[in-house]
């Protein structure tokens, strides 16, 4: 689905505080797979997930989506791809304070030019499917933070997204809410999404559901290895 050939992302180039992020990265994401990307902080986990969803341009090096190059794209077609192929979850979720979840679930939605009726719909059947319907009319700054982790997963899914991207999802959970943010990931996966996470946990490495991990060290990956079904 998604492949990257000698991908190198840098801050401040040709700077005193330059930074090498991601460097020399060459690796296939599968279609209908679980990828997890794992490392300790500072290896350029999330920035490899902003290049591979569109959200930043490499340096150097090609993006492919589905054959076709998209790294470089003009702008607005980058934002095409981005709102149509991807969805994500972020580590602090991101909801806008001051609005309803209902609200925050439609966001992304809005340039799409969706009929709002239909839209609020699918909002609310997302709401339901992740069991917590009962608080769409609630600001999201009043909910809790399985509950935000939720809407920000319904919020991801309202385009209906070939792939699902999450930033370490699960860093501020408890094994509680690990364990069933885990089972929402067997959900999504068993409708045929494809899920590409960054996590520094082991509970998630080793989820009977990932098929793939990437290890990073120091903006470069050093393995990828099919998971361990033993």
């Amino acid at each position: 689905m998604i492949s990257l050939d000698n991908v190198c992302k840098t801050y401040h180039e040709g700077r005193e505080n330059e930074v090498r992020a991601v460097r020399e990265v060459s690796l296939e994401i599968g279609a209908d797979r679980t990828t997890v990307i794992r490392g300790p902080s500072g290896s350029g986990k999330t920035s490899l997930l902003t290049l591979i969803g569109c959200l930043s341009r490499p340096s150097s090096g090609r993006i492919r989506l589905g054959g076709e190059i998209i790294s470089g794209l003009p702008e607005k077609f980058m934002t095409g791809i981005r709102r149509q192929t991807f969805g994500f979850i972020f580590q602090r979720f991101n909801l806008i304070r001051g609005i309803t979840v209902l609200e925050n679930v439609m966001l992304p939605a809005y340039p799409l030019g969706t009929d709002h009726a239909a839209l609020k719909a699918r909002a609310g059947e997302l709401l339901e499917m992740l069991e917590i319907p009962g608080k769409a009319a609630m600001n999201a700054e009043q909910l809790s933070g399985g509950e935000a982790q939720r809407v920000a997963i319904a919020r991801a899914l309202i385009n209906d997204p070939q792939m699902v991207i999450a930033d370490e999802p699960t860093a501020n959970l408890d094994t509680r809410l690990t364990m069933q943010f885990l089972d929402i990931v067997r959900t999504l996966r068993g409708q045929g999404k494809t899920m590409l996470m960054t996590s520094h946990d082991p509970r998630i490495w080793s989820a009977d559901m990932v098929d793939t991990i990437i290890t990073m060290e120091d903006g470069r990956v050093t393995a990828v290895e099919a998971a361990d079904r033993s």
